[in-house]
């Protein structure tokens, strides 16, 4: 089974033979190729030419984050998957106000469905978090299906991810952090620290299973199309970050597996420490392999499959063949 590889420490990566090699201080570690997905690079490390050679060879995404462990990029190789009609497809879907409303509110949809699965998860274990619920659920049911274009939609979201994070504390009643409002760019605290990781990590997770698909990464239909970055994973990741990112967080903070000493303060920012981003990391690594009962398919399937099923789902309404439904979390 293929993984992400993680490298954490400062040092070299190069090709040798048929491995990725990891040089840093202390040793030389060697990865198989073939075993790897993906490769996400959180220290300083080095490279050249031939190594990104052999990473398009082998249609593997490189992912950068900076020295805080915020996103900062990929190297995106070229695209050995790519459809020219799956793109006119997307793009037909995208300049058509119709059908480009019809897949952002499926987006929203799937994003606040599995939102409220999360918070009647932590309701039936004894959180006093209806009133939260209560709102987010109007919302999806009431606002949701009467917006007009894609920027009240985008507006609705907004209210009710606002809603969900206040519930945050309530959740996490007697853990050692609180979020006070969301914050980013930068966070202002621990919790908002941990969810712009979070979610970066899916963004990241899905850009790499869109990469082996013939979708374009660049063209999508809740967050706008600009000549600057990919927007298609953006809008995949509004269905997962609350089954991925938000429940790493909860069990994370919820068992006190982090403490202060792994974040850091900078002015008024608030970064994790390399210890937090492993801690985290493990537990979204745990996540995206554990399996389920997939109804439908009627085989258990794990998290990281599902990522790429939803995408194949994605294909299927582009070119007529089946409305896309996004993924409902069923605990």
């Amino acid at each position: 089974m293929q993984k992400t590889l993680y490298i954490f420490q400062s040092g070299r990566i190069k090709r040798k033979d048929n491995t990725v090699a990891v040089e840093n201080e202390e040793c030389t570690k060697y990865f198989p190729i073939a075993n790897l997905r993906d490769i996400v690079v959180l220290g300083e490390v080095d490279m050249n030419k031939k190594f990104l050679e052999f990473a398009e060879e082998n249609e593997i995404v490189v992912h950068f984050f900076g020295y805080y462990g915020e996103y900062v990029g990929s190297f995106y190789p070229r695209e050995h998957y790519n459809s020219g009609y799956i793109i006119l497809r997307q793009a037909e879907h995208y300049l058509d106000a119709r059908r480009r409303l019809t897949l952002a509110r499926k987006f929203v949809e799937g994003a606040l469905a599995n939102i409220l699965q999360v918070m009647r998860y932590y309701q039936n274990r004894g959180k006093e978090i209806g009133s939260y619920i209560d709102v987010i659920a109007r919302l999806a049911e009431n606002n949701v299906p009467q917006c007009s274009n894609v920027e009240e939609l985008m507006a609705i979201e907004g209210n009710a991810r606002a809603c969900y994070y206040e519930s945050f504390n309530a959740i996490l009643q007697g853990a050692p952090f609180s979020l006070s409002g969301r914050t980013k760019r930068p966070p202002g605290d621990p919790l908002n620290a941990l969810i712009s990781f979070g979610n970066s990590l899916v963004y990241i997770k899905v850009l790499t299973e869109i990469y082996k698909t013939h979708l374009d990464p660049r063209i999508g239909y809740l967050h706008a199309t600009n000549f600057r970055r990919f927007t298609l994973n953006l809008d995949v990741a509004e269905v997962f970050k609350p089954i991925l990112a938000d429940r790493t967080l909860f069990t994370l903070v919820g068992r006190r597996v982090l403490d202060k000493n792994d974040f850091e303060h900078h002015g008024d920012a608030v970064f994790l420490k390399e210890s937090g981003r492993k801690a985290y990391i493990r537990e979204f690594e745990e996540k995206l392999q554990t399996t389920f009962y997939h109804r439908r398919l009627k085989r258990n399937v794990s998290y990281q499959t599902l990522m790429r099923l939803e995408l194949y789902k994605l294909e299927k309404h582009l070119i007529g063949e089946e409305e896309y439904q996004p993924f409902v979390s069923r605990w």
